[in-house]
C-alpha cells in the first residue's frame, strides 16, 4: 500500500542530492572554465559595445548555485533576478540595464532586462537569442556563447538606445565579468 507513494519523495529526494553533489563538484571545476584571457576578452567586448549605446551590460557566470538555492528547489531565473538585484542592474540612467547569467553546472542561461529596454523587446525575443546560447553551453564554448549573448544584447540596446555622438559615455556598471 504504502510503496506506491514512497516512489515520489525518494526520487525527490536523490535528485535533490544529485544537484546538490553536482553544483559542489562544479564549484572547484567552473572557476577555471573560463580562463582570465576569456574574462578579458568578454570585458572588452562590453566595453565596445557600450560605446554604441547608452545601455549597461553584466555578466555573471557561476559554477554553482548557494546553498540555500539548491535547499529549496531554486531555478537559474530566481537567481538571476536576485543577482540583477544585487549588482544594481536596474538602477541605471535609463532603466536599461541587462544581466546575462549563466549557471555552468546546468547550462542554464538566464537573460534579465530593466524595464526601459523590456518595453522594446518581446520576451520570446530573448528566449529565442537564450535558446541559440543555451547550444554553446551545453558544449562547454562558455567564451564563445557569452560572446554571442553581448553582441546580441548590444545589437538590441544600440537599436533602442543609440548614443549621440557627442554623448559622452558613461560607465554605470563594470564591464568585467564576474565569475563565483
Amino acid at each position: 500500500m504504502g510503496v506506491e507513494n514512497s516512489g515520489q519523495p525518494t526520487h525527490t529526494l536523490w535528485r535533490s542530492i544529485w544537484r546538490l553533489v553536482h553544483h559542489r563538484w562544479h564549484d572547484a571545476f567552473g572557476r577555471s572554465a573560463i580562463p582570465l584571457q576569456a574574462l578579458q576578452r568578454l570585458g572588452a567586448q562590453v566595453a565596445a559595445s557600450e560605446r554604441q549605446h547608452t545601455g549597461q551590460i553584466r555578466i555573471v557566470a557561476e559554477a554553482g548555485l548557494p546553498w540555500s538555492y539548491l535547499r529549496r528547489h531554486a531555478n537559474a531565473r530566481e537567481r538571476a533576478l536576485m543577482l540583477f538585484s544585487k549588482h544594481r542592474v536596474w538602477d541605471t540612467e535609463h532603466n536599461n540595464g541587462v544581466l546575462i547569467y549563466l549557471l555552468m553546472p546546468e547550462h542554464a542561461f538566464e537573460i534579465v532586462a530593466d524595464r526601459g529596454l523590456a518595453r522594446h523587446v518581446p520576451p520570446t525575443a530573448w528566449q529565442e537569442m537564450a535558446t541559440k546560447m543555451t547550444a554553446q553551453f551545453q558544449q562547454g564554448h562558455y567564451e564563445e556563447g557569452l560572446a554571442q549573448a553581448v553582441g546580441a544584447v548590444g545589437a538590441l540596446l544600440a537599436e533602442h538606445f543609440p548614443r549621440a555622438t557627442d554623448s559622452p559615455s558613461v560607465n554605470e556598471l563594470p564591464d568585467a565579468p564576474l565569475v563565483r
